[in-house]
């Protein structure tokens, strides 16, 4: 059978509809999760990393450039995952042991290719998952005996199938610790919960993340609150002179306000939702009350509630803030305009003042020229007039210069209005 040509990323997404798939397990089984800052520039040192534990222990070296790999290395199995902000390794052993965080699966993993794993420790994780015992501990015994008498947090799990504890705090060799107590689970059962688990802890740090920067940044803020109500009073009752002095502070605050939202905008964005992720994954485990503990959903919601309100109250007073920059700035740019206009009205009346006083004066000079200009042609007539009565001509030099006065007068007149009026066409020209 032929059919067209598949589309360049119809692999790839088929791959990622399976990317990630739960760890079939069989009871009893120890697994190590490891949880390590990352981002793309590690990508290529995580892979090497890959290839030289695959070489150690003479398991094929991997050709896939997905962002998830499964390979058994014989004493345990290794899972690894680049996600966008970190990437994770979980070790895996199957076999009956006598305590569930003694002689952990991690030990057996090569002591200095975990040293030099590239990124930061995020999440540390001992998980153990075991049938559930005869006569099992109530959760007193089992806090004493497996979590060194912290106060612990679980639930019935899959409806009944299985019971899983943890306490949420790192222990003495930096690793926190969870028990699942199998009762009914199926091996994909199993590894939906394991995967559950070990994410719910993961996607609470990274959510948690945020937290800090949320608390360093609300001072801030409160600082800029203040200096925007000083500008805000000033604006009331500032002068034409001092508007341009408040523009420059409230641009400048705009900027350092922008400024912070950058910074922080993207973090709590990611910490909400990495929250709605645990919080989805609590609502999978499907979970029925031990009597006596509190549930995974109540532990988040009483724990990390109150650090998400202070992320979101952040991004909150961050926004309000940004709002009422701008309406002052709009406000005071609407007070600089008017009195820009103001000060051009007077400019243009300025102006159109001396104009016509130019005009007037052009006049009055225009006026005097043809006054010289008559005067000056009036009294060469006079010569000529008096030459000719001097060579016997019968002509009146008196009458004759009484004569030219108005003509001359006239037509010097109408040359210099002919001469301003070409002057002015070829300046409106120009």
């Amino acid at each position: 059978m032929t059919i067209p040509v598949d589309h360049p990323q119809r692999l790839l997404l088929n791959h990622e509809l399976h990317a990630r798939l739960p760890e079939s397990l069989a009871p009893p089984e120890q697994i190590s999760h490891l949880v390590l800052s990352s981002d793309a520039e590690r990508v290529q040192q995580e892979r090497e990393k890959l290839t030289e534990i695959c070489i150690r222990f003479g398991h094929p070296i991997p050709t896939s450039k997905d962002n998830h790999l499964r390979i058994d290395l014989g004493p345990f199995r290794l899972q690894w995952e680049k996600h966008t902000e970190f990437t994770s390794y979980t070790f895996f052993r199957r076999g009956p042991f006598q305590e569930p965080f003694a002689n952990t699966v991690i030990e057996s993993v090569p002591q200095d290719w975990l040293a030099e794993l590239p990124g930061q420790v995020l999440v540390a994780a001992h998980l153990a998952i075991y049938p559930l015992p005869e006569k099992p501990r109530n959760p007193d015994e089992l806090a004493a005996a497996l979590f060194e008498g912290n106060a612990i947090t679980g639930a019935r799990i899959g409806e009944g199938a299985g019971i899983a504890y943890a306490d949420f705090r790192l222990h003495k060799d930096g690793f926190s610790r969870f028990i699942i107590k199998d009762i009914s689970l199926t091996p994909r059962q199993a590894g939906r919960a394991v995967q559950r688990l070990l994410e719910i802890e993961s996607y609470l740090i990274q959510a948690l993340r945020t937290y800090p920067l949320s608390r360093r940044t609300m001072p801030m803020l409160g600082h800029a609150e203040q200096e925007l109500t000083q500008i805000t009073e000033a604006i009331a009752s500032a002068t034409t002179e001092e508007e341009s002095a408040l523009l420059d502070k409230l641009t400048k605050l705009a900027a350092t306000t922008e400024n912070l939202a950058s910074s922080i905008q993207y973090r709590i964005t990611a910490a909400q939702a990495y929250y709605e992720l645990v919080q989805r994954r609590i609502g999978e485990l499907r979970e029925l009350r031990v009597e006596g503990i509190q549930t995974f959903r109540e532990f988040c919601e009483r724990r990390m509630g109150p650090a998400m309100h202070t992320c979101e109250t952040v991004l909150r007073l961050q926004e309000n803030l940004s709002r009422r920059i701008g309406r002052a700035s709009e406000l005071l740019r609407t007070r600089v305009n008017i009195s820009l206009e103001h000060q051009n009205q007077q400019v243009l009346s300025s102006m159109a003042e001396r104009a016509k006083l130019q005009l007037h004066l052009q006049e009055t000079v225009e006026g005097l020229s043809v006054a010289a200009i008559t005067y000056y042609v009036v009294g060469l007539v006079g010569y000529l007039a008096r030459a000719a009565e001097a060579a016997g001509l019968p002509i009146n030099p008196d009458l004759t210069i009484g004569i030219s006065i108005p003509v001359v007068a006239l037509s010097v007149a109408l040359s210099v209005r002919k001469i301003r009026r070409m002057v002015s066409r070829n300046h409106d020209v120009d």
